[in-house]
């Protein structure tokens, strides 16, 4: 991971990602998965990529400055409060949109994707979590907007882009006559607003997001028919075509006392497509709370609880029971029951750049069935950075 100043507020990072190994059952079986860290794809040979190579460029609009520290994806330096951000490459949506203090960051936060992220945005990622896009992000003293146009698979939960968002002019089967279709194919789009407060000097922020998702998607309405009669075996191929996917989602932060933060998550997304990029979920909710060690005189301790649940719409429920597969999620039948999620940790400072972590989650109705679990799962993190 590098960062460079490019001119005046320019800078250009990059990011490199190396993994091995699978997710615990091969990452199947929860639409609120245990492990944040663990990717779509197992592999049992060393693997690597580059997951972020991006230029963005701050256009100061004067007034107030304040600081910026030194970060994984920022440059120490000042800038003005009120401003206009670009960023261009390849990133994580999640970099920028639906961030919380409290739970977005499995490294040194909660380990459950649904306490990460908004299970319910499918929002534009390969397996590992990455894409190519643009944002504009305009950011007030109170208040800030992002939109955000990237790129999707061009088949779910894989690694390669549907480049139709970029050949124009393009050729269907990619020896015929090429037709014109400038941004007309696949795509994914999101919009944030984010305003800020703090009541009595506690610090607080309400985000509200929307997507539309354009992929090629299997359709629930068109699928289910034919795995009625076919079997969970039957070909869906004739159920895919171009769809629009669209949600909302409401993401909240607020110190409640001193060293005392709470947090939740609200989401719904239209249900009637396949999940293309991130998870099953249709719906979500999530509440919890980090309390920093300084309370007990550990300062760079942490204690976090929280819980979480997940459901599908209907059209997805039937999907399932006429034995469909989803991301995570779909072992050709289901007792249809919300998913039940509680997580809690305590992260240990060993020294400043390094921390243990002991993490318990129980899950109930994983994978939105009633006939399976509940689990419980406990995980250690050591976690050092230089």
């Amino acid at each position: 991971m590098g960062g460079v100043r490019l001119w005046s507020g320019a800078e250009a990072h990059i990011d490199c990602l190396a993994w091995q190994g699978f997710g615990l059952a091969n990452t199947l079986g929860a639409a609120g998965f245990p492990n944040g860290e663990a990717y779509r794809i197992g592999t049992a040979d060393p693997n690597g990529a580059v997951s972020r190579l991006f230029v963005r460029q701050t256009i100061g609009l004067g007034g107030r400055q304040e600081d910026v520290p030194d970060g994984q994806l920022a440059l120490a330096g000042r800038q003005d409060v009120s401003r206009l951000t670009f960023t261009l490459g390849r990133y994580s949506a999640a970099d920028i949109f639906d961030v919380n203090a409290y739970a977005n960051n499995p490294n040194t936060q909660f380990l459950n994707w649904a306490l990460i992220n908004n299970e319910a945005w499918d929002y534009p990622a390969d397996t590992i979590g990455y894409d190519t896009g643009l944002t504009l992000e305009l950011n007030q003293p109170q208040w800030a907007l992002r939109y955000g146009f990237f790129e999707v698979p061009s088949l779910p939960n894989s690694l390669t882009a549907d480049d139709r968002i970029l050949k124009w002019p393009y050729s269907p089967t990619g020896d015929g006559p090429s037709q014109s279709a400038p941004l007309s194919k696949a795509w994914a789009m999101a919009a944030e607003f984010e305003r800020r407060y703090a009541p009595g000097n506690r610090p607080g922020a309400v985000r509200l997001l929307a997507f539309l998702n354009r992929a090629d998607m299997t359709g629930y309405s068109a699928a289910i028919p034919i795995l009625e009669a076919g079997g969970a075996d039957a070909n869906i191929a004739a159920a895919k075509s171009y769809r629009l996917k669209y949600g909302f989602g409401l993401n909240a932060e607020q110190e409640v006392a001193k060293n005392v933060g709470m947090f939740s998550r609200l989401g719904w997304n239209d249900g009637q497509e396949q999940a293309y990029m991130f998870d099953d979920a249709d719906y979500t909710a999530s509440l919890g709370a980090s309390i920093d060690g300084a309370a007990w005189n550990r300062p760079g301790d942490t204690f976090g609880l929280a819980g979480a649940a997940n459901g599908i719409s209907r059209a997805e429920q039937k999907y399932f029971e006429a034995g469909g597969l989803g991301i995570l999620a779909g072992d050709g039948n289901l007792n249809y029951g919300w998913e039940g999620i509680l997580e809690t940790y305590y992260s240990y400072q060993i020294r400043r750049n390094l921390h243990a972590t002991a993490d318990y989650q129980f899950i109930g109705d994983p994978a939105f069935n009633s006939a399976r679990g509940p689990v419980s799962i406990f995980a250690f993190r050591l976690h050092w950075e230089l």
